[in-house]
């Protein structure tokens, strides 16, 4: 089972240039693609609708979009019809399994005063794959305050701990004669974190390495699948200096439950994209 991240930076690439179309060729063939910086009506890209546009270049996969706030670019009425215009941004998951359920876990934030800051969030998938039924995380991370991402780390970890007696999204649904969905407790963190490996927000997701014996598998902490592997890459180009590898950084994860890590056959970083100043993060299970 191959598995994706990639933050898209809204379709913009090294070559400030907006094209869908290599963003998706760079992720095509994976099962589960995980995506962050997806956005509609944004003027950073002319307004596009990238969930629209990314679907039709991947027909063939199920996806569910999770927008982690809306802002009002212009609605109004036009011949007695109100048209909604608003600037969405968020995260999105495609699989080529159908995706059973999804809910959007909104992340806890503080109001800035000088430097922008917006709703983060986590957009969860519990999808049924030849590995048996997994939940897939797509998440974003606060970009300017540790303090903030150590907060919604704490929360997301939580959240994706309690899945297996809280039940994601919805329960009971046999009162409807439906099937219950599963509860599984593998589940395969991705996205953008926004945080270097060993920081204290780093740490809340993988434990702290005992000074003898490392870190150890254990049921409430995930896997870091590169460290895991020995393949740890940079992620992150700076956009303003994209030769000059020392403004590089590895700020975009592949995590996995305790009970995935035997699973992990391989993890590397995408090196020759080009369509964001993210590059693809891939994970293999098997």
């Amino acid at each position: 089972m191959k598995c994706v991240s990639y933050n898209i930076q809204y379709g913009i690439g090294l070559d400030k240039r907006y094209d869908i179309a290599r963003i998706v060729d760079a992720v095509r063939g994976a099962d589960l693609i995980a995506l962050q910086e997806v956005s509609r009506n944004n003027p950073s890209n002319q307004g596009r609708d990238m969930p629209a546009e990314i679907r039709a270049l991947l027909p063939d996969y199920f996806s569910v979009y999770g927008p982690s706030f809306e802002i009002d670019m212009g609605s109004h009425v036009k011949d007695g019809k109100a048209h909604d215009l608003r600037f969405q941004f968020g995260n999105m998951i495609l699989s080529k399994t159908p995706i059973l359920a999804s809910r959007n876990l909104l992340l806890p934030r503080r109001r800035s005063i000088a430097k922008m800051n917006f709703q983060r969030s986590a957009l969860e998938a519990l999808v049924e794959t030849p590995l048996g039924p997994i939940r897939l995380y797509s998440t974003h991370l606060d970009h300017r305050s540790p303090d903030e991402r150590l907060m919604q780390v704490r929360h997301l970890m939580e959240r994706a701990f309690a899945y297996p007696h809280e039940g994601g999204g919805l329960t009971g649904v046999a009162e409807m004669s439906f099937p219950e969905p599963p509860r599984p407790e593998s589940a395969v963190l991705l996205g953008d974190f926004n945080m270097l490996s060993g920081s204290p927000e780093y740490v809340e997701v993988t434990g702290a390495p005992d000074h003898e014996f490392g870190l150890p598998l254990v049921a409430n902490k995930f896997v870091d699948a590169a460290a895991h592997l020995g393949t740890e890459r940079d992620t992150c180009v700076n956009a303003d200096h994209p030769s000059d590898a020392s403004r590089h950084k590895r700020i975009d994860y592949a995590f996995v439950t305790a009970d995935l890590a035997q699973r992990l056959k391989s993890c590397h970083v995408d090196t020759d994209a080009v369509g964001s100043d993210h590059r693809p993060v891939w994970v293999e299970l098997g």
